[in-house]
């Protein structure tokens, strides 16, 4: 999928959960969402293109948000 695609969806995701008081619950709630509805090839294409192409275009609260997908569960 094109990166500004993926770009465009997590930013509206994020868009929706910008207004939550605690930014830990906003990060969980856009990550949880990626989690569960994108596709796993989607979400691979997300993490590489923040962590090895720069992240053009993401906002703060998406590039976190990706950041915790990123991280290896335990």
């Amino acid at each position: 999928m094109n990166p500004s695609q993926l770009v465009k969806m997590v930013n509206d995701i994020s868009n929706f959960f910008v207004s939550e008081e605690d930014e830990n619950e906003a990060i969980a709630g856009v990550s949880g969402h990626i989690t569960r509805f994108w596709d796993p090839r989607m979400r691979k294409e997300i993490i590489e293109y923040l962590m090895n192409d720069g992240g053009e275009g993401l906002s703060t609260l998406s590039r976190a948000a990706i950041a915790v997908l990123e991280k290896p569960r335990a």
